[in-house]
């Protein structure tokens, strides 16, 4: 393999499958939004049939409703609430998002399994809210003004098959009580939760998707997530750590960090993560005597994000790590030995994407026997 092979890249990405291609002229900032690699969104089919995208640089789901496949010449039935639309085309969904709701309608149908409330001004849940709504299997009450004496402790419990729910952007200060066992995933981003109460996940042993970026968090305890046996992404983003948090779900496979103030890494901040594929550092003020060697000794890695942190030096990777995004460093040197302690036949990185953008290097001082090292790689950014 000889450096031609591969894709090398000044400043702006290559646009292929999963690139966001670059615009003509653009300044820094703008170059640096519009060419950023876009690996990590997610999609849920789950939604009634309209998916539920994640983007990797926001975190936030964007819910798509079904409110231009509504046909207006369809009469609705005739116990629909006066404030909601209830398509025929979809007999279970139930519309009352952007409103100005101050509550939730009063008469809502037995058979509603997608409650569609966004966009309100709800501050009060009583418990009465969804007595007979027992068949809900998606609640949305993101963008609202819910705080936790709005939402009474007994509000949610009724509902056994509620799968998802939505709480993003509103006045939580803490995780909602008696959540019902049926979850799988569970939206908080964005709220003023401070402290996660004992046991407060403890029934949710169905739990996927916890999404907590965007909250007031600095300390996990011991018994914080107790019972989430079953995370597979968990976002905590945007927080007020100051140090790698103690205590996370060992079942989780993508870990998102992004945004907090973290000291850096001990030794055995990522022991027993068996698990994990994806983690992201980025905009966490790391340093590079912050991360002992063996920080990210995983071989279930697959994608390691440290951008935009204050790294002077490639960390040691695993030799199975497929995507590394350093951009906006401080790294001056390419050390081969970061990703290869030895080349032969079996033995060399299956790095895929390296990003090395916006650091102080040049691709002409990388050392010559780099390619034998990544002989699979794809696409180098520099």
């Amino acid at each position: 393999m000889t450096a031609e092979a591969v894709n090398v890249t000044y400043g702006c990405a290559v646009v292929s499958a999963g690139y966001v291609p670059c615009s003509g002229t653009v300044s820094g900032a703008e170059r640096l939004l519009s060419c950023l690699w876009l690996p990590g969104v997610f999609q849920d089919l789950d939604y009634g049939g309209v998916p539920v995208w994640i983007n990797r640089l926001l975190g936030e789901p964007s819910v798509f409703s079904l409110r231009g496949r509504v046909d207006r010449a369809c009469q609705q039935p005739r116990s629909c609430p006066d404030a909601c639309d209830c398509p025929v085309q979809w007999s279970t969904a139930l519309y009352c998002e952007h409103r100005h709701l101050e509550r939730v309608p009063d008469t809502l149908l037995d058979n509603t399994q997608y409650l569609f409330l966004q966009g309100n001004n709800i501050s009060y849940v009583p418990s009465s809210s969804f007595a007979n709504s027992s068949g809900l299997h998606w609640l949305i009450l993101d963008d609202n003004q819910l705080t936790g004496a709005g939402l009474e402790r007994t509000s949610l419990r009724n509902l056994t098959r509620l799968r998802y729910l939505f709480l993003s952007h509103n006045k939580l200060t803490a995780v909602p009580s008696d959540l019902p066992d049926s979850l799988r995933q569970l939206r908080l981003a964005h709220n003023l939760i401070s402290v996660i109460s004992p046991g407060a996940f403890g029934n949710l042993d169905n739990l996927t998707i916890l999404l907590l970026q965007g909250n007031r968090l600095s300390v996990i305890t011991e018994t914080g997530f107790t019972g989430l046996v079953s995370i597979n992404l968990l976002d905590l983003s945007g927080n007020r750590f100051s140090s790698f948090p103690s205590h996370l779900p060992p079942s989780t496979q993508q870990l998102y960090l992004s945004n907090n103030s973290l000291s850096g890494l001990g030794e055995d901040s990522l022991r027993g993560f068996t698990n994990l594929k994806y983690l992201r550092l980025s905009l966490c003020g790391l340093l590079s005597p912050s991360l002992p060697r063996q920080s990210f000794n995983l071989s279930s890695l697959v994608e390691l994000d440290l951008s935009h942190n204050k790294l002077t030096s490639i960390p040691l990777v695993p030799s199975t790590l497929q995507y590394l995004y350093l951009e906006g460093n401080q790294i001056q040197e390419f050390n081969v030995s970061s990703f290869c302690s030895e080349v032969g036949p079996t033995s060399y990185s299956r790095m895929k994407v390296l990003r090395l953008d916006g650091n102080q290097m040049f691709y002409h001082l990388l050392p010559p026997d780099w390619v034998y090292c990544l002989r699979v790689l794809h696409h180098i950014y520099i």
